[in-house]
């Protein structure tokens, strides 16, 4: 149980760390922990009209982050991702789905267009 406790509490911790980084690079964040019923994002974030659905991950070194995201993982955010855009989106905005990665002493890893489905 403590163990799942302190993932939690590192993956929260990645996310804030993740929602400034966007912001530092001039997007406006609209959501945190959305759930839907196929999935979950970690992250909604807007820049002009591009709406990015972002999934963080964090990890303990950068090697790790190597290993973080898989197919399944992007499919859900995806699937996520299309049950909130008509509620986040407009009929003009594009969408991506994006990955920050997160490690101890360095800069976050922005994947842009992470899932090309």
């Amino acid at each position: 149980m403590r163990d799942r406790r302190a993932a939690e509490a590192s993956g929260r911790r990645g996310e804030r760390v993740a929602g400034w980084w966007l912001r530092l690079k001039g997007w406006r964040i609209l959501e945190r922990r959305v759930r839907t019923p196929v999935g979950e994002v970690d992250l909604v974030a807007r820049r002009g009209n591009l709406v990015a659905f972002v999934e963080v991950k964090t990890r303990a070194t950068t090697v790790e982050l190597d290993f973080a995201i898989d197919e399944r993982r992007l499919a859900r955010v995806a699937a996520a991702a299309e049950y909130l855009m008509p509620r986040l989106a407009g009929p003009g905005d594009d969408i991506r789905i994006d990955v920050i990665l997160i490690a101890p002493r360095a800069a976050p890893r922005h994947i842009e267009n992470a899932w090309i489905g």
